[in-house]
């Protein structure tokens, strides 16, 4: 998603926290995922929810992008157990994980990864993060190399993952951005249910993330229909405490989305300065894989042509085919 929204998400995380569902969307919807929900302390009154998707083999963590929780892999998740054991994490400040006003920069953020790591008793996972989750995996892995077997960068590969002064910055992209247009909104009836609301994602965006993370993000009607977002006051903490990782040195598997599908709404603007932009926002993309490509010798750098940002949804095949590749691989 290259556009306003899409920045948000990639580059500048300064975006809405999400708050726990409440009771009366559980009554009223269940999760047909087939995980099991716990909550794991991580620091002096914070929880964290994990799922456990179950399965044999090593640990495969998943670690959700920004504006999202661990729900967004329901769908993909279980297409890993079946030589992995799959477990997801949501960070603080979204979904239900506690939202404390501190603790969202990076080394905090990584320490709660690794709390995770200790009390489920996990020896030697594999971290797989979409988005900003990158920041995470390298915050792991250059400061507890050995505690992980291998990182797993789903378009994740931008500078809060890697920053070794030959790819693209924050403040690059987001200038590049300034003059894209936003996407259009849903409709009333693209918000009479959530399953409208997935096909009408599905349809501008080339995605639809699960009914279960909608239901994270979104609040519901008494009739069924789509509420507006939910947000906290943790919104806008987490890019203050951005690091500069420059050394990853563990196994690394890094996919990306170059060029990017931006949607079919963007495709339909006949605007020559958007479709000027839109190739510099391409050439800057391939800029940051190939300082991630050039500084992480550890690194397979995938690239997946037009590809979405959620390239796990968008592209599942593709992600499956590649993980199971650099899991073997894996001691």
């Amino acid at each position: 998603m290259l556009h306003r929204n899409w920045l948000r998400i990639l580059v500048l995380p300064i975006v809405p926290v999400v708050a726990p569902l409440c009771a009366q969307d559980s009554a009223v919807w269940h999760d047909p995922s087939p995980h099991k929900v716990q909550f794991v302390t991580v620091d002096e009154n914070v929880r964290l929810e994990v799922l456990d998707w179950g399965g044999v083999g090593r640990p495969i963590v998943l670690l959700a992008g920004m504006g999202n929780t661990a729900h967004v892999f329901d769908d993909f998740a279980p297409k890993l157990t079946g030589s992995h054991h799959v477990y997801g994490i949501t960070r603080r400040g979204f979904g239900a994980s506690s939202v404390p006003a501190a603790g969202y920069d990076a080394y905090r953020l990584g320490d709660d990864v690794i709390a995770v790591l200790d009390s489920l008793k996990l020896t030697k996972p594999v971290l797989a993060g979409h988005s900003f989750a990158g920041e995470e995996l390298s915050s792991v892995g250059s400061r507890h190399p050995d505690r992980v077997a291998g990182l797993a960068y789903l378009e994740a590969a931008y500078a809060y993952a890697f920053d070794n002064g030959k790819g693209p910055t924050d403040e690059e992209l987001f200038k590049a951005v300034q003059g894209m247009p936003s996407p259009p909104p849903p409709g009333s009836a693209n918000l009479a249910s959530f399953s409208a609301l997935r096909a009408w994602q599905k349809q501008n965006e080339g995605f639809a993330v699960p009914e279960s993370e909608l239901r994270q993000t979104r609040e519901s009607t008494p009739d069924g229909g789509v509420g507006k977002r939910r947000t906290s006051p943790a919104s806008g903490v987490v890019r203050e405490g951005m690091k500069k990782f420059t050394d990853i040195p563990v196994p690394v598997l890094a996919i990306c989305a170059v060029p990017q599908d931006t949607g079919a709404w963007i495709e339909q603007i006949n605007d020559p300065a958007v479709k000027t932009l839109l190739a510099k926002l391409g050439s800057l993309s391939e800029r940051s894989a190939s300082a991630f490509e050039g500084g992480v010798p550890s690194a397979r750098v995938v690239r997946l042509p037009h590809a979405s940002h959620y390239v796990f949804i968008s592209n599942e095949a593709d992600v499956l085919r590649e993980m199971n590749a650099f899991l073997q691989t894996l001691k």
